[in-house]
């Protein structure tokens, strides 16, 4: 397919849609970031290099070019580097087939990593719903081996088997809705896991259930050091307090994390973790709202229902980013990283699903945001985002697509 170039503009103003996951009421909304200046913008030229997937959900790359994508309802597959498929993990016709997985609402196949080692080692990661735990079923998270081809599964160890899933259908949603689903493996070489609130009122704070939190792990699914959660918490959990997070990334030189995640009626956010932190979400024992299935989250405004909640908790960890009033569907977030990227290196990318655009964020040395363009890049559901070891953005739409777009200098 030819590419398609796009020259990056002054100023580049927001166009905000208002709808958020599928399952949100819709209010309007309006931009209140100011448009970041910017001089010596890149050029991006974009190439499809997958179309036709059906609900793709992530990606991610080897050194060698192999390109991994996980389709919601199918599985883990590969594209070699010399452009042959292979399914390799899921639904029959896999090289390993995995009868426990479903697809239901937003869960599935979800989230997929490349271990730090996978060079060496051939391992990799991803994010499930699975059968094998019933009353209530449960998503996990699952280490494969490869064969050195692309070809087999050698291996299948399940090492988090106990992450939330909605079984059951309530008031305000579906099953399986809320599961979170992204996985990233941080500088720090750790797994990190973002985890959905189930459309459950207690589950956020909950200090044992795993929903509604990043979890922060081993390889062999063991907590990892430093996690720092409250007394009493599940010793995996890094933050909690969050609502429904898809998208983890890692500042470049100082490795800190971030996460974009789901607003409800309102309020996305793009936030900096630290370790035992509490993200302020807190949907239930709302007197003054009326709460189907006793869950407030849809209920409120900023104000009544507040993404953050700074009141219950002072100490929560306040956004670096919102929509300010708006529920555009935040999902996947990476860093963009090298000088291909020009005036963007350093800066921070969000996809927008149902505000179809993706946001590029400049942050100060705090980590707060001092402004935001639209990157000149179609319109469209922004599933996944991943920065390749060839220097390119891999970006993942629920068009069915996966689009490979190249950052240069202007002519």
């Amino acid at each position: 397919m030819r590419p398609h170039r796009f020259v990056s503009s002054l100023p580049l103003f927001l166009l905000f849609a208002c709808a958020s996951d599928t399952d949100a009421p819709v209010q309007p909304v309006t931009p209140v970031t100011p448009v970041a200046p910017v001089t010596d913008p890149p050029v991006l030229t974009r190439s499809v290099v997958e179309s036709g997937l059906s609900a793709p959900w992530d990606v991610a790359m080897s050194s060698d070019g192999a390109l991994f994508y996980t389709e919601r309802c199918a599985g883990l597959s590969v594209r070699r580097s010399n452009g042959t498929r292979a399914r390799l993990f899921g639904t029959t016709g896999s090289a390993l087939v995995a009868p426990d997985l479903f697809c239901l609402g937003q869960s599935g196949m979800n989230g997929v990593a490349l271990d730090p080692g996978f060079a060496t080692n051939r391992l990799v990661y991803v994010f499930m719903a699975s059968t094998l735990t019933t009353s209530p079923r449960t998503n996990r998270v699952v280490r494969l081996q490869l064969d050195a081809g692309y070809t087999t599964v050698s291996t299948r160890t399940d090492i988090v088997t106990d992450i939330a899933f909605k079984d059951v259908a309530n008031a305000v949603g579906g099953s399986g809705a809320h599961s979170g689903g992204r996985i990233r493996f941080g500088p720090d070489g750790f797994l990190y896991i973002a985890t959905g609130d189930n459309h459950s009122a207690s589950l956020p704070q909950h200090p044992t259930l795993l929903g509604g939190k990043v979890l922060r792990v081993t390889t062999s699914g063991a907590a990892a050091p430093g996690n720092n959660p409250p007394a009493g918490f599940d010793p995996r959990i890094f933050a909690y307090g969050l609502r429904n997070p898809q998208g983890i990334a890692f500042r470049p030189g100082s490795g800190q994390p971030f996460i974009a995640e789901h607003g409800p009626n309102h309020s996305d956010e793009v936030t900096r973790l630290v370790a035992g932190g509490n993200g302020g979400w807190d949907p239930q024992g709302r007197p003054a709202l009326t709460c189907p299935s006793s869950y407030c989250g849809y209920a409120g405004t900023p104000t009544s229902m507040p993404m953050t909640d700074l009141a219950r908790f002072p100490a929560a960890l306040a956004p670096a980013w919102s929509n300010g009033g708006a529920s555009n569907g935040m999902g996947p977030a990476t860093f963009l990283v090298g000088p291909q990227w020009r005036a963007w290196n350093g800066r921070l990318a969000v996809g927008l699903m149902a505000g179809q655009r993706l946001v590029v964020l400049d942050l100060d040395p705090a980590g707060q945001a001092i402004g935001t363009l639209n990157a000149p890049l179609p319109s469209v559901r922004y599933r996944a985002l991943m920065q390749g070891p060839d220097g390119a953005l891999y970006v993942v739409t629920d068009a069915g697509e996966i689009w490979r777009v190249v950052a240069s200098a202007a002519p």
